[in-house]
């Protein structure tokens, strides 16, 4: 079993309620065990400012299923929810779900890039995640957690009060 941190967005179709779900439907994950959830924050978009704030979250996940196996099952719950992949990049989106680090692995091919690229710019990743993990959690090629924050503490996302 490895842990493996998944990144969880959405921006359409009930933002909270899709999140929520898609935490649910890790939770019941085959050769998967939920092992931590962050609490969720409300950011401003990535990409095209015309399209509505991000609900986001980090879940730790201890698994058995090979990443590119992870990503498939990933890409089939936002399937499920709804999610058109489309030309414009960092769009609205009903969920997105991103496999940010797989155990201390790096993976870098075709579909897969682990760590996530952009991991140590996203403030909207950083800050649910730094609630998960040990205070001197090593981003594998980009240093400590704590040394990343101050960073990208000018886009700090809002948490959300827990419900």
């Amino acid at each position: 079993m490895i842990t493996a941190y998944i990144a969880l967005g959405s921006n359409l179709d009930d933002p909270l309620a899709q999140v929520r779900q898609a935490m649910a439907e890790l939770e019941r994950l085959e050769e998967s065990a939920l092992q931590a959830a962050s609490s969720l924050y409300r950011s401003t978009p990535m990409g095209p400012a015309d399209q509505p704030d991000y609900i986001n979250a980090v879940v730790a996940l201890q698994t058995g299923l090979a990443p590119h196996a992870l990503l498939d099952t990933l890409q089939a719950i936002e399937q499920a929810h709804g999610r058109q992949r489309g030309a414009q990049r960092w769009g609205p989106r009903t969920l997105d779900l991103d496999v940010l680090l797989y155990g201390e692995e790096t993976i870098n091919d075709q579909r897969l890039t682990i760590p996530h690229p952009g991991i140590s710019e996203r403030a909207f990743v950083l800050f649910p995640l730094q609630e998960i993990v040990a205070p001197d959690f090593i981003i594998p090629g980009h240093g400590s957690l704590q040394e990343l924050l101050p960073r990208v503490a000018a886009d700090r996302p809002e948490r959300l009060p827990d419900a």
